[in-house]
């Protein structure tokens, strides 16, 4: 799901100081743009920015980067950030398709996935965040102890993360079908489209994924 575009967003977008225009720069040394060496964790498709920018409020000893593709959703995270006196939280306009272009190995402590776009159609599986494909990426910035924690309302993206994981060696734990009734839900921060879905009785998946 994606907002319809809004003029003027990708000048807006392109201008402010919360969007790190160089991110290829910064690859090893993203403690250099965060002036510390707190770890480091990164949402993909940040959308409207509500959980990043309340998990940064959260956790100060954190370093947060946002990363998301479409000018017209970023700009709508940015707005909110605008209002947060927040030194821990950046954000990146940027295809993760190329996201090894901009992390270095064991750069990364976590990376977050809240519902990402299904990719529906089975010669687009490649597309999707939890395919082997994209594991295969963050094997190589994620730390040896690190974790994808994925959320989605979609049971077949779901069912295909879990193959997906497996096949590429991954393994996972707090596994639910259910996340808000069930043991794993204590210090859960919702998105605006969880929140939606909650309200509505669709259950939402949940997994960890990590490396031995």
């Amino acid at each position: 799901m994606r907002l319809r575009n809004i003029k003027g967003s990708r000048e807006a977008v392109a201008a402010n100081e919360f969007v790190i225009h160089n991110p290829e720069e910064y690859k090893g040394k993203w403690h250099t743009l965060f002036q510390n060496n707190n770890p480091i964790h990164i949402e993909i498709g940040t959308g409207k920015g509500k959980f990043i920018i309340q998990m940064a409020q959260q956790n100060p000893d954190i370093n947060y980067i946002g990363i998301e593709k479409y000018s017209s959703v970023l700009f709508r995270a940015l707005e909110k950030r605008q209002e947060m006196e927040l030194s821990n939280l950046y954000f990146i306009r940027f295809d993760a398709v190329y996201i090894t272009d901009i992390f270095a190995p064991d750069e990364v402590d976590r990376i977050y996935l809240n519902f990402s776009d299904p990719w529906p159609k089975d010669r687009h599986a490649k597309r999707r965040l939890t395919s082997r494909e994209f594991l295969k990426r963050y094997d190589q910035f994620l730390k040896r102890d690190g974790e994808v924690i994925f959320k989605t309302d979609n049971r077949p993206l779901f069912d295909f993360s879990i193959e997906e994981a497996k096949l590429a060696g991954w393994e996972l734990k707090e596994l639910t079908y259910d996340l808000h009734n069930s043991e794993y839900l204590a210090g859960n921060v919702m998105t605006e489209y969880e929140e939606k879905f909650v309200a509505e009785g669709v259950p939402i998946n949940r997994f960890i994924a990590y490396r031995k």
